[in-house]
């Protein structure tokens, strides 16, 4: 046992298994295949949930004020006042992380018992997923889930293929193949032979890569390599495969999916942050206020009340003597008024925040103008805790491939031995001709495998492979070749499935020019090239990562063997073989005005290589290929050594359209004061022209600075030269007119408009900054990292281009710790996970490229232009609605809690109560929680088509203006002074009242319920003041408060038998109660209307001139006959969109897969749902907007 005990606590180095030898794996004591990923039991969950309550710090603080409460000693209120807010705010989230737990407890027994076949003493035997253990032989069929990580033996499948959907991996739907190894592959279904394998695995220790797996198989007495290829992962789905065999390798919570199923980081916004500074703060001036009672009680007792003691007679515990009873009474009653005081802290704040979160979210994800009928998405709010934040937001970080553009490639262009095609010259002017839809494309029909899709308008490039042009044949025979594309027949017809766009586009093209990519084996390649059949050997893929930036194959045929590469420009220049200037420069041309056309370049190249040199360089490949340590980094060093002294043949182009809407929306909310930098993998030239069309970079700014030097200190002269610069402008910069957004007439009516009501704008001019990922590597360095933020946050925009994932990340990081502002990332990408996680809020595209963005996203939306009404709108309405909410909230809790403070000047500070008992413990879950709730979930200023209108409205939001510390103090100032007026108005007015026959009014219990009912009245009519959005909901909740609050009082004193039964009805029989809340009202509203009024009659805001003009042009509207003021849409002008680097957006391919094997039999395989049609390029209305000149005055 204590061997067993050492083992558990050494940390795991390498796994060791024994196919079907159970007794040997037990003793490494590797997880179970049962998961759990619940945190309750049905009989540790009240004290488990309970413990994890009460470590938030105002729920203890509660307790403990409970617990006082429970001391007669010291409490003048029932424990009731404290126990029922208390007992149903825990009610409430334990019912939640209950229905929360239920429902993992669901999932989590839906997984462990599924059936799966397993392989005992020879025979197959059906167990359920949790009594599966590490080294157990299972057997999986067609469309089930894999019950674990397992090394793959056998297949139905020829040479060991299958397929599997890994959507619940990375949400992908598209179909990946997988092969296990030949030797293992003959032992087919056997079961007798398969129970009898005794082949050990060693590999490397459980981890949360997906893409990665090492190890060997020691079998027979041979070592066979394994890599991620031979690896079948726990939760994907096994496809047009009708049986397959495995040995379990990673069990339970040892498994990837599980491992990546960590805890996601815990984000909170600053409003929470202040939230937790202000309670500090009102604990603190509570204790200050119980002090103060101290002191004075201490000091009464001493002088006034030691005299009393036989009407008011001290109790037993008190000491009789003056000096120590008088101070004994004072602690005691501090810990009184801290019982009675205590609901200055509102207990209900945080569950009403929540309860009002969720509705918002919920808002966002019915909102039908952020649906997009293409694919059929909704936004989404993935989280429910970060709504208001959205209306926050400084910072902005795109990508930009599938993000800002709609990540669909077509081949647009390319350079072939340095001539350039795909451009239309006008044979009179020689000048090139703009490709419109009516431009007549090239006929390339006589190809039997053409597709009708493809466009293609140069004749020329037809001609010349007509012609036999050798440069061109081998241009587009290298792109028929090498790739790692998987082809297929899906009804009749010839499909391909790449890995990527890019990869997609070139073959496509290929097939249409003539080279048609047909079919593959793992060891070879056939193709027809212009209806000639040409087959290849295959005899090895160098395949395409991130570091490299390039793929090569290296194939044989008539003897011949020949490497064939393409990669980014950048990376194939630096291995041409010398003699090639005037190739590489006229190629160089073309590349650099494909990149200014905004389009997406790979360079090719060949090399032919020695038959003798090849076969020494394979061993050493192989070598690498099964070393167990730093094997990637040494198949990258061999591949390295072979792809040099290249012969460039050409470059391709590649059109990647922007999505509808993308100019309209940075400019909109960089009008909005929201600055937006481009984190993308584009070489300098595509950057800066993206820049320009989609609103980025504009021409009327004052200079665009680009950083591209390749060592720190050139780096750091940069930035300091452009510092200097921006310094002298600022310095020398006269003022002049502002405006506060692009307009797009097109779009005026639901996008952007002429906001002609500020009184400041966006400022024309501003710089911007483009910097290469070379040059971020300094920039990024501690050292300079405060230097380049200073400059890039005093950009109007920055782009940052031939940057990595990591890099990404790190950027939105720089910000976060140094700017106090709200950062959003937004992605459609793996590559963009890391920077989604980063910022404080991560938005999701579910574009192209899968769903990996979307499963880290806090907020998902299918286009990157809805972000403008996910902020515009939804965020600014959210953080508007929650200061509104917090900011009244506040008030009326010190309206409420300091009558008790004034009337302890009445009562010698003995902690005896204003209120009954019964209406403390209500005030905040009844009375008044329901109107407020209304405000904050429905709450607006103006409505959503003026908020897209006018984006200076997001404003307040970055400035932190509607809620922070002064509006705090102005909020509890506000309560204070309204406390004072209610209790000393009622005050005056019963203090030697009389009813009507005579009788004394000035009885505790009547004038508390005086207070009480005018205090419910007033914060009403404060509420009402507060809405400037009516529902069917505000009118309910607000005039149903005061409904239920008349009906409850009488219930629970006449039915139930309350301490104040009667005195309320006795008060409103009498007209000073009337007169006395009538001049209450009116002294406590008059000034807070007349202080609005001024306000917005002498210096409106933005938001009341809109108010007014909102209200105007509904006036003007009931007006209008229908007939009136025809709209004609406008024709929208067509603009080059700008795409980035091939490099960088493509991704690692089948190639080990391809190579694995002896011969692959094409397959129809089942394709997921995709999508082949472009989102429309027109927004719904093509409407011309009309601005209402600002009024010089608002009419109220």
């Amino acid at each position: 046992m204590k061997g067993a005990k050492n083992k558990q606590v050494v940390k795991e180095t390498e796994r060791r298994i024994i196919a079907n030898d159970p007794e040997h794996n037990a003793q490494y004591n590797y997880a179970k295949n049962y998961i759990k990923t619940s945190k309750y039991t049905f009989f540790n969950f009240v004290p488990y949930n309970l413990f994890e309550q009460f470590q938030r710090l105002a729920n203890f603080y509660f307790l403990c004020l409970l617990v006082l409460q429970l001391i007669p000693v010291i409490s003048s209120l029932t424990p009731v006042t404290t126990a029922v807010p208390l007992i149903g705010v825990l009610m409430v989230t334990a019912i939640k992380d209950a229905y929360d737990d239920y429902q993992r407890h669901r999932s989590d027994n839906q997984v462990n018992r599924r059936k799966s076949l397993v392989l005992r003493n020879g025979q197959l035997k059906e167990e359920i997923w949790s009594k599966v253990e590490v080294g157990d032989v299972i057997r999986m069929e067609n469309n089930q889930f894999v019950a674990a990580d397992i090394l793959l033996l056998s297949t139905s499948e020829p040479n060991g293929l299958c397929y599997i959907e890994t959507s619940e991996l990375d949400g992908e739907t598209n179909l990946k193949c997988k092969q296990c190894l030949p030797e293992t592959e003959s032992l087919g279904q056997d079961d007798a032979r398969i129970g009898a394998f005794r082949g050990e695995i060693r590999c490397e220790p459980p981890n949360n890569q997906l893409n990665k797996f090492e190890g060997v198989l020691n079998w027979e007495g041979k070592q066979h390599s394994l890599d991620n290829d031979k690896i079948l992962l726990r939760g994907c789905i096994l496809r047009n495969t009708d049986w397959c065999y495995g040995v379990v390798i990673f069990a339970g919570k040892d498994t990837k999916l599980m491992m990546n199923s960590g805890k996601t980081k815990f984000k909170r916004t600053s409003i929470d942050r202040l939230l937790n500074f202000i309670i500090l703060g009102i604990v603190f001036f509570l204790l200050s206020m119980c002090l103060f009672c101290t002191v004075a009680c201490g000091i009464w007792e001493s002088l006034t009340g030691q005299y009393f003691r036989v009407f008011l007679p001290w109790d037993s515990l008190i000491p009789p003597d003056p000096p120590g009873g008088p101070a004994v009474i004072a602690l005691l009653v501090f810990f009184s008024y801290a019982i009675v005081l205590n609901t200055v802290v509102p207990i209900s704040l945080y569950v009403s925040v929540e309860v009002i979160r969720l509705c918002q979210s919920f808002l966002i994800n019915w909102d039908d103008a952020m649906y997009h009928p293409p694919t059929r998405n909704h936004a989404k709010a993935r989280t429910t805790t970060l709504n208001e934040e959205l209306g926050q937001i400084e910072y902005i970080f795109s990508d930009k491939t599938g993000t800002l553009t709609q990540n669909i490639m077509s081949f647009n262009k390319c350079s072939i031995a340095g001539r350039s095609y795909g451009d239309i010259i006008d044979p009179r002017t020689g000048e090139f001709l703009e490709i419109s839809e009516y431009t007549r494309p090239v006929d390339l029909s006589r190809n039997p495998y053409h597709e009708s899709n493809f466009k293609f308008y140069d004749q020329s490039l037809v001609d010349a492979l007509d012609g036999g042009d050798p440069d061109c044949e081998a241009f587009f025979r290298l792109l028929s070749l090498c790739h790692t594309v998987m082809p297929e027949e899906s009804r009749g017809k010839l499909e391909y499935q790449a890995q990527s766009p890019d990869e997609g586009a070139l073959v496509s093209a290929a097939r249409n020019f003539g080279f048609v990519f047909k079919s593959r084996t793992p060891n070879s390649i056939t193709i027809f090239a212009k209806g000639v059949q040409e087959v290849y050997e295959l005899l090895c893929i160098l395949d395409f990562n991130n570091v490299r930036k390039r793929m090569s194959v290296i194939l044989k045929r008539d003897g011949k063997i020949r490497l064939f590469c393409k990669g980014a420009d950048s990376i194939i220049y630096e291995r041409l073989k010398e003699g090639q200037d005037s190739l590489k420069y006229h190629t160089q041309e073309h590349l650099d005005r494909f990149a200014g056309d905004g389009l997406r370049t790979l360079c090719l190249a060949y090399k032919d290589l020695d038959e003798e040199y090849f076969l020494d360089w394979k061993g050493r490949h192989h070598e690498a290929a099964v070393s167990l340590e730093r094997r990637e980094e040494k198949l990258d060093e061999i591949y390295e050594e072979i792809e040099k002294n290249l012969i460039l043949l050409g470059a391709t182009a590649i059109e990647d359209k922007l999505q509808d809407g993308v100019p309209q929306t940075i400019a909109n909310l960089a009008v909005a004061g929201i600055k937006i930098w481009v984190l993308t993998g584009d070489k300098q030239e595509t950057a800066i022209n993206i820049g320009y069309s989609c609103q980025l970079l504009t021409d009327d700014m004052l200079e665009v600075f680009i950083i591209d030097a390749h060592n720190a200190s050139d780096v750091e002269d940069q930035l300091r030269k452009y510092r200097e610069e921006i310094r002298n402008v600022t310095a020398t910069k006269q003022p002049q007119t502002n405006l506060s957004v692009v307009t797009f007439s097109v779009y005026s009516d639901e996008g952007v408009g002429q906001d002609n009501l500020s009184d400041a704008g966006e400022s024309n001019g501003g710089f911007a900054l483009v910097i290469n990922g070379h040059s971020l590597v300094w920039a990024l360095n501690p050292k300079l990292e405060l230097l380049f933020l200073e400059v890039a946050s005093q950009c109007r925009s920055v782009i940052c281009c031939r940057v990595t994932p990591l890099q990404k990340a790190m950027v939105v990081d720089l910000v976060k710790r140094y700017k106090k502002a709200v950062t959003l990332a937004v992605g459609d990408g793996a590559n963009d996970v890391s920077m989604i996680k980063t910022a404080h809020i991560g938005v999701g595209i579910s574009g192209q490229e899968g769903l990996q963005a979307v499963l880290a996203s806090d907020y998902s939306v299918a286009q990157f232009r809805f972000l403008e009404r996910l902020l515009l709108v939804h965020g600014r309405w959210s953080y508007y609605r929650m200061c509104k909410f917090l900011r009244y909230f506040f008030y009326k809790n010190f309206a409420f809690t300091l009558c008790h403070f004034w009337f302890a000047f009445f009562v010698a500070f003995s902690a005896q109560t204003l209120f009954d008992p019964m209406f403390i413990s209500v005030y905040n879950l009844f009375y008044t929680s329901m109107p407020v709730l209304a405000l904050g979930i429905f709450e607006q200023d103006v409505n959503a088509k003026n908020s897209i209108k006018f984006p200076r409205l997001y404003t307040p939001g970055l400035l932190n203006a509607l809620f922070n510390k002064r509006e705090f103090f102005r909020s509890a100032l506000h309560g204070f002074l309204t406390s004072c007026v209610l209790f000393f108005i009622p005050f005056g007015a019963y203090y030697n009242g009389m009813d009507q026959e005579g009788r004394s009014m000035a009885d505790q219990q009547t004038f508390g319920s005086v207070v009480a009912t005018i205090l419910v009245i007033v914060v009403t009519m404060q509420m009402c003041l507060d809405t400037s959005y009516w529902t069917l909901f505000n009118h309910i909740t607000i005039w149903g408060s005061l409904i239920f609050y008349l009906l409850l009082q009488y219930f629970y004193n006449f039915v139930i038998g309350g301490e104040y039964v009667g005195a309320l009805s006795k008060a409103m029989g009498e007209p000073l109660f009337y007169f006395t809340t009538l001049l209450t009202i009116v002294v406590l509203m008059l000034p807070v209307m007349a202080w609005r009024f001024y306000w917005v009659d002498v210096r409106p805001n933005l938001s009341d001139k809109v108010r007014f003009k909102q209200r105007h042009d509904a006036k003007m509207a009931s007006k209008r006959s229908e007939h009136d003021m025809l709209r004609t849409p406008s024709a929208r002008r067509s603009r080059r969109s700008v795409r980035s680097g091939y490099a960088f957006a493509h991704q690692e391919g089948f190639g080990r897969l391809i190579t694995s094997g002896k011969i692959m039999r094409p397959r129809n395989m089942k394709q997921g749902p995709m999508s082949n049609g472009r989102a429309t390029n027109l927004r719904p209305d093509n409407k011309i907007s009309l601005v209402a000149p600002a009024p010089s005055t608002v009419e109220v």
